[in-house]
């Protein structure tokens, strides 16, 4: 597999017609005085940009045009001088769940779904030695962009998927693969892809819906789980284990599991106009509109030894 010539195509996404107005946005803003201003950023709960000069209205205008075209922003949340963008999941509540459990210092790190780059921003106070964001959306890409224009950081970008993670130009230490795995038709392929796209004594943290029962079975949608169309397997948390056994690793440890509250996913004016709420039954709270079970995760954390 050829990746540049994977990353030469998928460039050309940044031309479609609902994407090219954006871009042009933004690198209008790239060429600006603003983004040379001297900043201070801080990567907390809401990873926040602060200027230490005047920002002109006109500059400030422009930010939030790209931004309010950026809709809908799901991870987050972000602050932009005095913009706060409010994003659909309060991605601080999963981060700081997980970040006493990863020590990546050092590492070449990656992030599989990476979105707009949430975590990543978040990860650079641990001082990683490389930071590469694998997803497939130009519009998530922009997203990244458009913050990291303002944090000047070295994160990677990369319009890839877990599919090509194997035959990235390098190994990774850590792979961090969050809100992906029931995105995929076959889970433990995608699995086994992490597995070889890591050095030896290289760790994973990855995350499942999840439903309740002691057996090794899992749950497949007829079409749709909690309004989501591409949910395939949603597997008990023994077989989501089993998974991992099936893929390679070993050192398998069961770090958390959440359910899903409004919380910490819901509709705010940077989202679509429905979120979580929407998509449980009004009348039973542990139930999906379809009927299934609400939304739980689970989240492990593996490693690779050869």
């Amino acid at each position: 597999m050829n990746i540049q010539n994977i990353r030469d195509e998928r460039t050309k996404w940044f031309l479609w017609k609902n994407i090219a107005p954006i871009k042009k946005n933004l690198d209008k803003l790239l060429l600006q005085n603003i983004v040379q201003h001297n900043y201070t950023t801080n990567l907390n709960d809401i990873v926040e940009i602060l200027s230490n000069d005047n920002i002109n209205t006109k500059d400030q205008e422009l930010i939030y045009t790209i931004a309010k075209q950026l809709i809908p922003w799901r991870k987050g949340p972000f602050k932009i001088f005095d913009l706060l963008i409010d994003s659909e999941w309060q991605s601080n509540k999963k981060y700081n769940l997980l970040e006493p459990f990863f020590n990546i210092k050092n590492k070449i790190v990656a992030d599989v779904g990476c979105n707009n780059g949430y975590y990543m921003f978040r990860m650079l106070k641990h001082n990683p030695k490389k930071l590469v964001g694998f997803d497939p959306s130009p519009f998530f890409n922009m997203q990244f962009d458009l913050i990291n224009s303002f944090v000047k950081s070295d994160i990677k970008y990369e319009l890839l998927g877990v599919e090509h993670l194997e035959f990235y130009d390098h190994k990774f230490d850590f792979i961090f693969m969050l809100g992906v795995l029931y995105h995929r038709s076959d889970p433990i392929s995608s699995l086994k892809s992490l597995f070889r796209a890591l050095n030896n004594n290289g760790e994973i943290i990855v995350d499942s819906f999840f439903i309740d029962g002691e057996d090794e079975v899992c749950l497949f949608p007829t079409k749709r789980y909690a309004m989501i169309p591409n949910v395939y397997f949603i597997p008990t948390i023994s077989c989501f284990k089993n998974w991992l056994i099936r893929a390679g690793f070993t050192n398998i440890e069961l770090i958390a599991t959440t359910k899903t509250d409004e919380q910490e996913q819901r509709a705010t004016p940077w989202t679509f106009e429905q979120s979580l709420s929407n998509y449980i039954d009004p009348n039973n709270p542990n139930l999906t509109i379809e009927g299934y079970p609400a939304p739980k995760r689970a989240y492990f954390k593996a490693k690779k030894i050869t």
